[in-house]
């Protein structure tokens, strides 16, 4: 007997969570091995088995009274996020519906409302859906009926709704005991093969009844109608498309399983939105967003020139993008007219001054002149007739709902049972292969049904040849069925039809009809075969059947496709002008026209004093920086003008967590400068990098306690001087800066305990570089330094420099 050494490497790993065995075990096998391997062991000699690891003792299974907080708040918020993403708020890929419509279908269907019957009342439909499929508010389920039977919420109403159901302009619908609902037309390409096992059944909530776990929907209606929903974590907003153009696209990626995105969006350009108006993104933007499943679409409403007497005009819209109301844009044009103040504030900003004067200077009247002959018709007067029309189209797009964005977000529960975010192609793709499957359970199901009819027709045939032995059988046997199956060789199912049949069945005319029956589904049989059996005939019958069903519901396009050159402008066009922004040390900010304004004789209120005088233009935004290091962004043409002291920085943004000014600068968007603070830090950042759009501002600049922000220096030259409070000097080049968009940056200058940063600059190769402080006896002190006197000065970054002759504590740097 020889005994060999283990591999370490080859022994199994413990499973998670236990410990590795005792390395006992190794340590023997290695003893037995000292010997030669090829001499043998002596007779009857074996080697001890190694020691068995201790074993652990079993962990003690976790339930709701003992487990941990933490792990009970984590098990239950998995569960409710997994409800809400399934069982609410996510459609199938393979029909498009959320359970509560799946199941408000299915109760209609149930109900038999089809699109034929007389209207119910919807609180019929709402009690059997929450009496037997839904465990959950009747709300709800009004809610989503509601939504399903609007024609302006889809583009393919699945309920036909009788009674007011709200409308376009926000106006909810009535209570459900007065209104009246049956299924749509369109709804069949969802019910119609229910019946047919095309799909599972699951018991219901309380194991009562069974429901659907899909429709077998005809076609994806996931595209068709779209969906918008909130889960956890994640969220959809699916446009509607046109069902021709899905069809199309359907059929071609059947025929042509390798197609690409572009061959499908040569089919479908875009959404179809069912309340029209125009697509007017660029292609690219539009291919992107099918692409990657994500995106933002631009849609704009769709207007016409109505021509008046004398050469007067107006503008007539007739189509608003999707989710805007006529109601809403009126409201929007109504706030710019007559703006009213702020939360908080006494007066309207000068922002809102300006949208006033704008849209007055254009608009003369507007009213809404929608009805039942025209859902849309929202009219527009000008101020002058000579006015041009598109500038005046142009202020009104700008500035309301007339175009707006719509978002993209294709998330939605797939054919593996998770959601996923999807592009265009493989949601078709994924719809294309459970139409198979569809279509095949469908074949299977006829199958059996027509095997079992042929079955019966069988026995019935042969109790028609041998009608006399059949009946004398039947007459002499107690136990008949047993003596049929026997004599005649019958299945137990065909002995039990025989013996239920009627004596009229047994007329001569009855034999002829079943011999006609049973050869028309010995034929049907061999058609349903032929489909199981080649692809290719099942391939033929799904894209018949696609195209059937885009001729009888399919229509036109509603929403127009179509690029354009530019978008309307989202701000006010202002000349390009220099001006002169003041502002003073309490907050107080104005402009002036023109540069070279003298400071000295720019006055101000009683107790304030000048903070900083900048040179800008009324096309360049102003940087406002405060103490806790946040950024705002003040529009120069926004600006108080005239001699007056102007208007307080508060008005303008919304400081948080009570910060107050603390910078402020103006340059071209492009100007590179350098940020920093007094704790020795920064960075360099563009004006347009700083910028930002919201009153409340963004976080900029990260401040510890105690720091402050430094006055930005612009970035002129290739090196950055910086001097501390003790009167040291540091230059260094300006590539070991680091350039980002906001944060804490690097360290500047290295400071002694205590010490703080006092003033940057980044001059000019050639010019002379101005430090400006305090020397002694307190007397104001300016040292000048010119290229060749800051030689001696040079370092790397983060040194500490050297100090200044003579002394000065230094304040600011020119």
């Amino acid at each position: 007997m020889t005994t060999e050494t283990p591999d370490l490497f080859d022994m199994p790993e413990p499973a998670a969570g236990l410990p590795k065995p005792a390395q006992a075990a190794p340590s023997i096998a290695g003893t037995a091995t000292t010997a030669s391997p090829t001499t043998p062991t002596q007779a009857g000699e074996d080697l001890p088995p190694p020691p068995a690891p201790p074993a652990e003792p079993e962990p003690e299974p976790e339930d709701d009274a003992t487990l941990a907080l933490d792990r009970y708040a984590e098990r239950a918020y998995l569960a409710y996020a997994m409800s809400v993403v399934k069982s609410r708020a996510l459609p199938q890929v393979e029909d498009g519906m959320k359970p509560v419509q799946r199941r408000i279908l299915y109760a209609m269907n149930q109900m038999r409302l089809s699109s034929t019957s007389k209207h119910v009342k919807s609180a019929r439909v709402v009690g059997d859906v929450i009496g037997k499929y839904h465990p959950h508010g009747d709300t709800s389920v009004y809610d989503a009926m509601v939504r399903v039977a609007q024609d302006f919420s889809l583009r393919y109403p699945l309920v036909d709704g009788q009674g007011n159901f709200g409308s376009r302009d926000g106006d909810s619908a009535a209570a459900m005991r007065y209104t009246e609902c049956r299924l749509t037309p369109i709804a069949e390409l969802l019910l119609a093969e229910i019946d047919r096992g095309t799909v599972d059944f699951i018991p219901n909530y309380d194991g009562a009844f069974e429901e659907p776990q899909l429709l077998p929907a005809r076609l994806p209606f996931v595209l068709l109608n779209g969906a918008s929903g909130i889960a956890v974590g994640m969220a959809t907003e699916i446009p509607p498309h046109n069902l021709r153009e899905v069809a199309e696209a359907t059929c071609y990626l059947i025929r042509h399983p390798e197609s690409t995105l572009e061959d499908v969006l040569g089919i479908i350009p875009g959404p179809d939105f069912p309340g029209g108006g125009q697509l007017i993104s660029a292609p690219e933007a539009i291919r992107d967003a099918y692409a990657g499943g994500r995106g933002s679409l631009r849609l704009r409403a769709r207007w016409k020139i109505e021509e008046l007497a004398r050469g007067q005009w107006r503008a007539i819209v007739e189509e608003l993008p999707h989710g805007v109301s006529a109601a809403g844009v009126l409201s929007e044009i109504e706030t710019l007219t007559n703006p009213q103040p702020r939360a908080g504030k006494k007066e309207i900003s000068q922002e809102q001054k300006n949208l006033k004067q704008l849209v007055l200077g254009v608009l003369d009247t507007v009213r809404d002149e929608s009805s039942d002959k025209a859902p849309v018709r929202i009219v527009l007067e000008p101020k002058s007739s000579r006015q041009n029309r598109d500038e005046f189209m142009a202020v009104l797009l700008a500035h309301t709902s007339l175009e707006t964005s719509a978002s993209v977000n294709m998330t939605m529960i797939g054919r593996d049972g998770r959601p996923q975010q999807k592009n265009l192609v493989q949601i078709l793709r994924e719809w294309i292969d459970f139409r198979y499957v569809t279509v095949e359970r469908r074949t299977r199901h006829r199958l059996d049904e027509v095997d079992r009819r042929i079955h019966i027709l069988e026995g019935r045939m042969i109790a028609f040849l041998h009608i006399e032995d059949v009946i004398r059988v039947i007459r002499e046997s107690d136990e008949p069925k047993p003596a049929l199956i026997a004599a005649f060789g019958l299945s137990d199912i065909q002995a039990e039809d025989i013996l239920e049949i009627r004596l009229r069945q047994l007329a001569r005319l009855e034999g002829f009809r079943i011999e006609k029956e049973l050869a028309d589904l010995r034929d049907e049989r061999t058609g349903l075969q032929h489909l199981l059996d080649s692809r290719a005939a099942m391939t033929k019958l799904i894209l018949k059947e696609i195209n059937d069903d885009a001729k009888k519901y399919g229509d036109d396009r509603r929403t127009l496709v179509e690029a354009v050159a530019a978008v309307a402008p989202a701000e006010i066009s202002v000349a390009d002008e220099p001006l002169t922004v003041i502002v003073s040390k309490n907050g107080w900010v104005r402009a002036r026209q023109g540069h070279g304004i003298d400071a000295a004789a720019i006055g101000y209120k009683a107790g304030d004093f000048a903070f900083a005088v900048i040179e800008t233009r009324t096309t360049w935004p102003l940087i406002v920086v405060d103490s806790n290091g946040r950024a705002y962004t003040v529009k120069v043409a926004d600006l108080p003008g005239g001699r007056g002291d102007g208007t307080p920085i508060t008005t303008l943004v919304e400081f948080q967590d009570g910060a107050k000014l603390a910078q402020v600068v103006s340059d071209e968007p492009a100007a590179m400068y350098l940020f920093s603070n007094s704790g020795g830090y920064g960075f360099l950042c563009s004006i347009a990098d700083a910028s930002s759009r919201q009153r409340a501002g963004k976080a900029f600049m990260s401040l510890e306690k105690g720091e402050k922000a430094l006055a930005p220096a612009k970035a002129f030259g290739n090196w950055i001087a910086a001097a501390s409070e003790n009167g040291r000097l540091l230059v260094f080049p300006r590539p070991e800066m680091k350039t980002q968009s906001g944060g804490r940056g690097v360290i500047v200058m290295a400071l002694d305990e205590g010490e703080a940063l006092a003033a940057v600059a980044v001059p000019a190769d050639d010019a002379v570089l101005s430090v400006e402080g305090t020397g002694r006896g307190g007397k104001a002190v300016t040292i000048e330094l010119k290229p060749a006197q800051r030689e001696p000065l040079r370092h790397r970054r983060a040194r500490k420099g050297a100090p200044l002759t003579p002394r000065v504590k230094p304040e600011r740097m020119r």
